[in-house]
């Protein structure tokens, strides 16, 4: 009895301590909200923040110094084209060692897929054997399964491509759907949000996407709004005719009655550096009027993606084969270089765009005998070969059988640095997430893949001071989150899931090069992905408790 009456007396003057499954001590914490840290300690059970205040009286099965640090929610890359990386190393390594903890998968998707789209992917994955992968799903809410099922580090969420879609009902033809056609491309739309699909994507200055009109898009974008979902668009342009290409954006917003956002927001060619403004205005009154208008980016001056972007949209019409058949035919090759060489506001010419063959970089080959390239700029390969730059562009094509892959220098630094501090920009690195290992070291990257996040908190908040600590923090966690509508993510609060970052304030810089981008960012210590560590002491500890996060259609 006397036992007893101690333990009861215990529990009655609270001596007994509260026990946690994880306890973080004495960092600062940033709660995702904007506002600034505050010392505390954030006790954590299972998958979920369980308190964030002063635990000197709790213990924790695990705990975690994080005294010298900065604890916050996880971060979200907005703008992610993990989709095969995760396939291929499931580990997300370049974007976990910057905080990543929801990658947000978009511009095109993994499903649905017809029978020749399966057929199309699984010819070229023959060609480029060390990244190829067995197709086992066929829609995207599939495609979402599969991964989940084999195990994913960061938690992954996925738009429905609008291009996806197109091709799916109309391949790459360059036409209007007819009016069953847009019925069933609608029913697809429908069939994704109720899948988990987080809105309609699109990548308007790449074939065949841009060959969608405006009204096509609304209409898609009309069934995504029925289930709260949003648009959100690679624009139609973000050089010559961004001005357009924002209206259209804020139209289909407008008409669809949903939320949209422009993806890496740029503003390309030194002809186009002064037209930020322009852009912010109509942005600003778009959602003085009432709509919701957003934007993500990446931080730095030069984008990536392929020599498609320098060729008109009509000659590739049909995909790859066809493009590449066009090419071969002497007459249509006239035509097409004769294109290339012509100013013009009906496509976006990107070599054009960056003003000389300089500022145009290839970062990967699928044929061995071209791999020599890779790291080479346009001017130096042009002239090796004898050509002129638009005839080595042409003859890479043909011979690689791909758009090759390709970085272009074309932004100012100081529109960077105004975008940062615009208040509805959040962050994605428009890459995969790759490790510095393996198969990936076969290819250049774009050095945003392994830095983009990090380079925010290090270059532009400690050093440049362009935003604080807290804000930055806000436009890596909660501002995306509550864009996307996604529940108990993106704060640090009681009740939420646990995924935190815990970086060094101090010390977190980015390394990644153009010359050398296969290099991992440093200062972030620890992650936490649903309560469980990825990684420790700035290393993947090999853990997969990345779940798939959906979208606000979804039916269980």
């Amino acid at each position: 009895m006397k036992k007893l009456f101690f333990f009861s007396l215990l529990v009655f003057c609270g001596c007994q301590k509260q026990t946690y499954d994880l306890v973080i001590r004495g960092g600062t914490v940033y709660d995702g909200s904007g506002k600034p840290g505050i010392l505390a300690d954030v006790g954590i059970n299972a998958d979920t923040i369980a308190f964030v205040g002063e635990l000197k009286n709790a213990v924790g099965k695990k705990e975690i110094n994080a005294q010298g640090l900065v604890v916050s929610p996880g971060f979200v890359n907005m703008m992610s084209h993990a989709e095969e990386t995760l396939i291929l190393d499931s580990r997300s390594q370049s974007d976990m060692k910057q905080g990543i903890t929801l990658e947000v998968l978009g511009e095109a998707s993994m499903g649905p897929l017809s029978p020749r789209m399966k057929k199309d992917q699984e010819d070229f994955m023959k060609r480029v054997p060390d990244r190829a992968y067995p197709i086992d799903w066929t829609s995207l809410g599939e495609y979402l399964e599969s991964i989940q099922r084999k195990g994913i580090s960061p938690n992954v969420a996925s738009f429905v491509g609008a291009n996806t879609i197109r091709i799916h009902e109309l391949g790459y033809e360059n036409r209007a759907p007819k009016p069953e056609e847009l019925e069933r491309m609608k029913a697809l739309v429908k069939q994704a949000m109720e899948e988990g699909a987080m809105g309609v994507t699109t990548a308007l200055i790449y074939a065949p996407d841009n060959y969608s009109s405006t009204e096509e898009l609304i209409e898609l974008s009309k069934v995504a709004a029925a289930y709260g979902g949003m648009y959100i668009s690679h624009i139609r342009s973000e050089g010559d005719n961004i001005l357009a290409a924002v209206d259209e954006t804020i139209r289909i917003a407008r008409e669809a009655k949903l939320p949209a956002e422009i993806y890496h927001l740029k503003m390309a060619g030194q002809d186009n550096w002064n037209k930020l403004d322009s852009v912010k205005a109509k942005i600003d009154r778009a959602n003085q009027s009432g709509l919701h208008i957003s934007a993500d980016m990446y931080t730095y001056t030069a984008g990536a993606t392929g020599l498609d972007a320098t060729m008109p949209p009509w000659v590739q019409e049909g995909g790859i084969g066809e493009w590449i058949k066009r090419l071969k035919n002497p007459t249509i090759r006239k035509k097409v270089l004769q294109e290339m060489r012509t100013p013009t506001n009906q496509w976006e010419n990107m070599l054009r765009m960056v003003g000389t063959p300089d500022n145009v970089l290839f970062l990967g080959f699928a044929t061995d005998s071209l791999k020599k390239y890779i790291g080479k700029r346009l001017s130096e390969v042009a002239s090796a070969q004898h050509k002129s730059p638009q005839d080595a562009i042409i003859d890479l094509v043909i011979h690689d059988g791909t758009r090759v892959e390709t970085a272009y220098f074309m932004m100012k630094e100081e529109n960077i640095k105004k975008q940062i501090q615009l208040p509805y920009v959040s962050f994605g690195s428009d890459a995969g997430a790759p490790s510095a290992e393996g198969l990936f070291l076969k290819y250049k990257d774009h050095p945003r893949a392994y830095g983009n996040f990090v380079r925010l908190l290090g270059k532009y908040v400690r050093e440049e001071k362009v935003i604080p600590l807290e804000e930055a923090i806000r436009k890596l966690t909660s501002l995306p989150i509550t864009n996307l509508k996604i529940k108990k993510r993106g704060f640090l609060q009681p009740g939420y899931y646990a995924d935190v970052v815990i970086f060094d304030p101090e010390k977190i810089a980015d390394h990644a090069t153009f010359e050398n981008p296969h290099q991992y960012a440093t200062g972030v210590v620890h992650v936490l992905v649903n309560g469980e560590q990825v990684i420790k002491e700035g290393e993947h500890t090999g853990a997969k408790p990345g779940r798939i996060v959906r979208g606000p259609g979804w039916k269980k």
